[in-house]
């Protein structure tokens, strides 16, 4: 198994590397949005956590397409033909794109403290653990998404408008504070509002447990989800 998994992500990660357009465009857009926004707001947390959150729900999309692109390619079949379970695939088409989406933000995060201004405190483990439990949320997503998708259409759509209702709402674009009421009331129901939340707090040198707990959820039962709707043949010839 490990070794199929090893060879699997190998793969995934070649293919990754071999079209490198979406990494470098979403750290470039939030470099450059970062350095706009701090006059508006006066301090460098907002826009530098915010804008992170933001482009890193754009990322998503890098998992999704990892899977969707099998199926334009006619090539699902053959890889669900062979000893590889959809746990293993799901895996190595996670994996590549997880190292990617951490080290995408900790490249915004190291260039918000050197270009940005961003002053952090206490240790570094919060924001070790924000990184990776909002990195592990939007892999269980991506990989949702894509057993739900039929074309790079709709998978463009759904995480375009995505990616703008949950920075919105998660309080990426402006704090919550600052919104509407009735957009206060439903912002917890935004994974953004949690990642922007534990990464706040992971600046203030604060470990945020319980947007930590959600995010892992989060992706959990995405992820789970994923796994159930692809093994009842998503993708084949004829689905199930």
């Amino acid at each position: 198994m490990m070794h199929r998994v090893a060879v699997l992500t190998r793969h995934n990660l070649l293919l990754r590397l071999r079209d490198p357009s979406h990494l470098v465009s979403y750290l470039v857009m939030p470099m450059v949005l970062m350095l706009v926004f701090k006059p508006m707001f006066g301090e460098a947390v907002q826009p530098v956590t915010g804008l992170l959150v933001m482009f890193s729900v754009l990322s998503m999309a890098d998992v999704a397409t990892a899977t969707l692109t099998e199926r334009v390619w006619h090539t699902w079949d053959r890889v669900r033909a062979t000893r590889a379970s959809v746990l293993e695939l799901v895996v190595a088409k996670a994996v590549p794109v997880f190292c990617i989406l951490l080290a995408q933000q900790a490249l915004l995060l190291v260039y918000g403290v050197v270009a940005v201004g961003l002053r952090t405190q206490g240790s570094a483990w919060p924001l070790v653990l924000a990184v990776c439990t909002w990195c592990f949320a939007l892999l269980g997503l991506g990989t949702a998404i894509a057993a739900v998708v039929r074309s790079h259409g709709e998978l463009s759509t759904i995480s375009n408008v995505g990616a703008l209702a949950v920075s919105a709402l998660g309080g990426a674009l402006v704090p919550v504070a600052m919104m509407p009421d009735w957009a206060q009331a439903i912002a917890p129901i935004s994974p953004g509002y949690w990642a922007t939340t534990a990464l706040r707090a992971a600046v203030r040198g604060e470990a945020d447990w319980r947007a930590a707990a959600i995010l892992t959820g989060l992706g959990l039962v995405s992820g789970t989800f994923a796994c159930w709707r692809l093994k009842r043949g998503w993708g084949r010839s004829s689905v199930l």
